[in-house]
């Protein structure tokens, strides 16, 4: 058996919307965080884009999950099997058997005990034979470049689909932090019922998440940034005739107006709790805003604005955190902050 076995290390991003998997220094996995399950049977017909095609629009037989709520582990056996989907897809078709792995998962940094007992479960079910787990803010802040380890504040705003993680790292670990369960899910629930409320019309998840994507805004002037008015296709939710309505970003703005305000009162809290020394670092350094929820259209301006404090984008914000896993990965040695 030892003739045959032989381990695969990768880095993973388990997040409530996207999964992203890193392995030998590349990202070989970008994909929905949705697997399609036979209700007779069980059994895994799809996972990740495939199954988010099915998603909302699937028949009686096949339900669609997502397994993870609010960034932790909601339906564990939905999650292993996604889990153990998504990493075939790392490995060549022609292996007659999987690997064992050596895996870094990024998990939120408010997660319980329980928690991160969960997700390290799904990992060892899925064969992680070596599992580190790091919190999502810390593995953000390495894939930016930071230096993590150095005596020095650096305040992280890590937007995911299903939490807002606000840490200050120095010194190899998290000073202060703000994990909240208000993030990018959030958003797309507020756009659902604005269009219900304001416009009679009834939208799903998906369609929610393309208004955001294509005119989703954190503020009500933008300029010469703005973007055209994106058309919305639906039914209308009495006579349940189709509709098509125009929506502008300022509509966006308004309705997902309270959403961003939480998000902006967690970052206070967050420094208000910062060390005098490490607040006057991160003055100096400003605060990098990582995530889905970075793209939000004029989010950094407004935090900016609200907290006087430079906000920066990081380049590639969708996979700070995987990259960051990854880098990790090859430091477990080094790190002293990964979990086991």
């Amino acid at each position: 058996m030892g003739f045959f076995s032989f381990i695969q290390e990768i880095a993973m991003d388990l997040g409530t919307a996207n999964t992203i998997i890193i392995s030998d220094d590349k990202i070989v996995v970008d994909e929905p965080s949705v697997v399609a399950l036979d209700r007779r049977t069980d059994k895994m017909i799809a996972v990740g884009d495939d199954a988010k095609l099915m998603y909302e629009k699937e028949q009686p037989n096949i339900r669609t999950i997502r397994p993870l709520k609010d960034g932790v582990i909601a339906d564990f056996s939905a999650c292993e099997q996604m889990m153990r989907g998504l990493i075939k897809k790392v490995h060549s078709g022609s292996r007659l058997f999987s690997p064992s792995l050596r895996m870094v998962i990024g998990v939120p940094s408010g997660s319980t005990e329980v928690e991160l007992r969960a997700v390290r479960d799904s990992a060892e079910h899925a064969d992680g034979r070596d599992v580190f787990l790091i919190f999502e803010p810390m593995a953000a802040a390495i894939g930016i470049g930071i230096d993590v380890e150095a005596p020095e504040g650096n305040m992280i705003v890590d937007i995911g689909g299903g939490t807002t993680e606000i840490a200050v790292i120095s010194l190899g670990g998290i000073v202060a932090n703000n994990s909240i369960k208000i993030a990018g899910d959030d958003l797309n629930n507020d756009i659902q019922d604005y269009m219900s409320r304001q416009h009679n019309v009834k939208i799903g998840e998906r369609m929610a998440e393309r208004i955001k994507i294509n005119v989703g805004s954190a503020l009500t002037d933008l300029g010469d940034e703005a973007p055209e008015d994106f058309v919305v296709i639906g039914p209308n939710k009495i006579t349940a005739l189709p509709m098509e309505v125009p929506v502008c970003y300022q509509e966006i703005a308004h309705c997902i107006d309270r959403t961003v305000a939480s998000i902006e009162s967690a970052v206070l809290t967050a420094l208000e709790n910062t060390p005098p020394e490490l607040y006057a670092d991160i003055v100096k350094n400003g605060i990098y805003l990582t995530g889905g929820g970075a793209l939000l259209r004029g989010l950094a301006k407004r935090l900016k604005d609200k907290i006087n404090i430079e906000f920066h984008v990081a380049e590639d914000p969708l996979h700070c955190v995987a990259r960051g896993a990854g880098i990790a990965l090859n430091n477990v040695d080094r790190f002293s902050f990964l979990m086991r």
